[in-house]
């Protein structure tokens, strides 16, 4: 019999300072959602999160929880993952901290592989520092810091998450939870790093970028006949915006080995689960043979 988790089982009763209509909270949702349709209880999973709105997104939901400094989330969850391989470990963390700030942390999770899923709340903008321009702004984007338009060219994150080995790559919408909590659930149950980019309206700062903008503009690859095992292809879908924009799963490559997969030390089984039992049952030999594995 299958059975399903109460969504209501994640929620952490605290005052959610987001603005009102903030996509923030659709993520928060499409979170809980994932998980209670995954049936991973709250001690079950950890969420890491950065600095910016979204990233508060840890206080606000029941599982475990880690804020890290700006831009570092990526191998924060990374050790967490190797530590407790039976953990399921999520990343949440917005444009600037994850494609600006971390940059470099998010190619290499791309390219290593850990078996985490990153979601990334993508409004375009600098929601909690008021309003400057982000690495996703589009060119031209007149901001409290480019009050002439943004001349940079805009980051691409699911190309470049192609380009560097990821083996999972989704878009999703903050107006469609239900969908969007589909793309995180699938993320989830994928072998690998999955990259959930999440589209989501800043109602404060960003007033291009809103929800009829985007309605206007998504479709479902789903209902396009479209396959995700074709990296030509998703290449070219990661280059579509504008007039259309995709959501769905993008790429998926389900036979790359995990970076845990290749880790040596964890061949014996999960660390942590190895601990407690030395904890447990304690013999001065398994000490020294567990330091000689380290040393």
């Amino acid at each position: 019999m299958v059975t399903r988790l109460d969504p209501k089982l994640f929620d952490a009763h605290r005052e959610i300072t987001w603005c009102p209509g903030c996509g923030d909270f659709a993520i928060l949702r499409g979170l809980k959602l994932a998980l209670a349709e995954l049936d991973i209880p709250p001690h079950g999973a950890l969420v890491v999160s950065g600095i910016g709105c979204g990233s508060k997104l840890a206080d606000y939901i029941k599982i475990n929880g880690f804020m890290t400094i700006h831009g570092r989330p990526l191998p924060i969850a990374t050790g967490a993952k190797l530590a407790n391989t039976d953990l399921h470990v999520i990343v949440v963390n917005g444009d600037g901290d994850s494609y600006g700030i971390g940059g470099n942390h998010f190619v290499q999770a791309c390219r290593r592989n850990p078996n985490i899923t990153q979601i990334v709340e993508n409004n375009q903008i600098y929601g909690l520092t008021k309003g400057q321009y982000s690495p996703t702004s589009d060119k031209g984007l007149v901001t409290t810091t480019s009050p002439d338009g943004s001349i940079e060219v805009a980051f691409n994150p699911v190309a470049i998450a192609l380009a560097a080995g990821a083996g999972f790559i989704a878009r999703a919408f903050a107006g469609e939870p239900k969908h969007m909590a589909q793309m995180i659930a699938e993320g989830m149950r994928h072998k690998g790093y999955s990259l959930i980019d999440v589209l989501q309206p800043c109602v404060t700062f960003n007033r291009v970028n809103t929800y009829d903008w985007y309605r206007k503009r998504i479709y479902h690859l789903e209902d396009a006949g479209y396959h995700w095992a074709d990296r030509g292809a998703a290449w070219a879908k990661a280059h579509e915006w504008e007039e259309q924009i995709p959501v769905g799963v993008i790429y998926r490559n389900d036979n790359l080995p995990t970076y845990e997969d290749q880790v040596r030390a964890l061949e014996d089984g999960n660390p942590l689960s190895r601990i407690t039992e030395l904890f447990r049952h304690p013999e001065p030999q398994q000490y020294e043979s567990l330091k000689r594995e380290f040393l």
